[in-house]
């Protein structure tokens, strides 16, 4: 029995992912590689990916609207939480004043936290409504594309 939930658990993972990559965004999975992306200039949206249902019913679907805007981030990329635990808490140290969510969103800009969408303004919403949300952040912090 656990070996099949490990299979499964596994096969959601590379779903979740695969998701992520086919909508345009870099994963992250070591320490180095968040420095990295979090040090380039301009802004970067940053989504915590996790297996639960609001991530794959709310924010991937969120994460891959989003950014057919006229205004976007210069960067996208992920983390995922509970998978990549070192890239996920290099990148929750970004984040300051904000306690561990996920799924959730940071809009960086220059490596400094603009905003986030938090798990609370994600669960129990509607996809629309993030993606609204989302591109309002955008809108404020984004340049044309």
């Amino acid at each position: 029995m656990d070996m099949d939930f490990n299979l499964f658990m596994n096969d959601i993972v590379r779903q979740a992912r695969q998701e992520m990559e086919t909508s345009g965004y870099s994963q992250l999975t070591t320490e180095e590689e968040v420095d990295q992306a979090f040090s380039k200039p301009g802004t970067t949206l940053v989504m915590i990916n996790s297996v639960c249902g609001c991530a794959g019913g709310i924010a991937r679907p969120a994460a891959a609207h989003s950014i057919h805007y006229d205004k976007r981030p210069d960067q996208l990329v992920t983390v995922f939480a509970g998978q990549d635990k070192e890239a996920t808490a290099k990148a929750r140290s970004y984040f300051t004043g904000y306690p561990p969510s996920s799924p959730s969103f940071a809009l960086l800009k220059d490596g400094k936290l603009l905003t986030m969408v938090e798990r609370h303004e994600i669960e129990g919403h509607d996809p629309m409504s993030v993606v609204n949300k989302l591109q309002s952040y955008f809108d404020e912090y984004c340049e044309e594309v």
